[in-house]
């Protein structure tokens, strides 16, 4: 093992040669504050970081792979070491570099792109992609006042100078469009229409798209014209775009309880084709528990106040079905289970999603064969 001390050579390395000169052009150092809460992604534990108490602990975090937390409850509660493990509302952060590479991979701008980011964030993105295309080519729009704030003064710091706003970022940014490029580092349940307007026919979006579960897939979508056409990349999670935040409402109704047709643990192990199609099926339900194997799954709709949760049996003969609300969303749930098996179960490499000014849907093996919107 290298006694070298970490830096940007190691994030280099978790990128493609293409990008990898531009990670060690922008230390990711400038980006991080001076405490924080490393996530790692790998077997280490998380933990807090405080470069005055811990500078080697600190250094160590910020040039390996670990996603670090930078704000709780957009704000309106200090970021401390109690907090960035109790509360159930992160809202900002650094992005673990490898995850970071990977999109900017997939949204391959061209020299001299003009590129929109949605989300700025601590400002890292921004300063990559400024190196990168030339900051007069970057624009990046953030929700945060005091986010936006702060990556202002992270970019300058660090020698970059793009073109930041503060703004709703699912407006895009109209007055500088068209752009070659839109780049979202932040989850998104709908693809708004605004971002498909602002992208130069045969441009490319690339957004963590989050339809049913909190782990989404990296979208990636070419602009033609007035639609944008384009497959899911791979997973990917990321903080949900405040606007577009699905809430955990207090269930409405008294419980009901029947028992489930379908095995909850056999539809918890299925393909992630599944989630496409309940995503056609049931528009702005949540999901937990696919592709766990767990013995149970549970479905909310934040709209109605509905709730549904299946829990197997031991035996796996009878799984009790408990739910609230005006919708019955479990056999909602196997209903669309059962359409997507009669189709031969087709994977997630098979479906595509379209983005119109009437909505997104979600196709089968063609845009022509749209199975739903979302």
């Amino acid at each position: 093992m290298s006694d070298d001390p970490p830096g940007p050579d190691d994030l280099a390395a978790l990128a493609r040669p293409a990008w990898a000169d531009t990670f060690r052009t922008v230390p990711r150092e400038h980006f991080i504050p001076d405490a924080a809460h490393a996530s790692y992604m790998g077997d280490e534990p998380s933990h807090w970081i405080d470069c005055h108490t811990g500078p080697k602990t600190w250094k160590k975090a910020v040039y390996s792979d670990t996603t670090i937390l930078t704000q709780v409850d957009d704000g309106q509660a200090p970021l401390t070491e109690e907090s960035a493990t109790t509360s159930i509302n992160p809202s900002s952060s650094n992005t673990a570099p490898s995850l970071v590479a990977q999109f900017l991979e997939l949204l391959d701008p061209y020299p001299g792109d003009r590129v929109l980011e949605i989300g700025t964030g601590t400002g890292w993105t921004a300063a990559l992609l400024s190196a990168r295309q030339g900051a007069e080519n970057v624009y990046s729009v953030e929700v945060d006042e005091h986010v936006a704030e702060q990556a202002a003064a992270n970019v300058k710091r660090a020698g970059y100078a793009p073109h930041l706003r503060v703004g709703d970022g699912a407006q895009g940014w109209p007055e500088e469009a068209p752009f070659d490029r839109v780049h979202v580092t932040c989850g998104v349940r709908e693809i708004p229409y605004a971002w498909v307007e602002q992208t130069r026919p045969g441009g490319v979006i690339v957004a963590p798209w989050t339809p049913v579960q909190a782990v989404g897939h990296k979208l990636v979508l070419t602009a033609a014209g007035d639609v944008a056409v384009g497959r899911p990349r791979g997973r990917a999670g990321f903080m949900m775009m405040r606007s577009q935040r699905a809430g955990y409402p207090t269930p409405v109704g008294e419980r009901r309880e029947s028992v489930a047709t379908v095995d909850p643990m056999r539809i918890s192990r299925a393909g992630p084709g599944l989630e496409m199609a309940v995503a056609a099926f049931m528009p702005g339900v949540a999901v937990n528990g696919l592709g766990s194997g767990d013995d149970r799954v549970g479905l909310r709709h934040p709209a109605t106040g509905s709730y549904a949760l299946a829990v197997r049996s031991d035996c796996g003969v009878k799984a009790r079905v408990g739910e609230h609300g005006p919708r019955s969303l479990w056999p909602e749930f196997e209903n669309a289970y059962l359409e997507w098996l009669s189709w031969g179960s087709p994977g997630l490499d098979r479906f595509g999603v379209a983005v119109t000014s009437e909505g997104q849907s979600i196709w089968l093996d063609h845009p022509d064969n749209p199975i739903g919107k979302v």
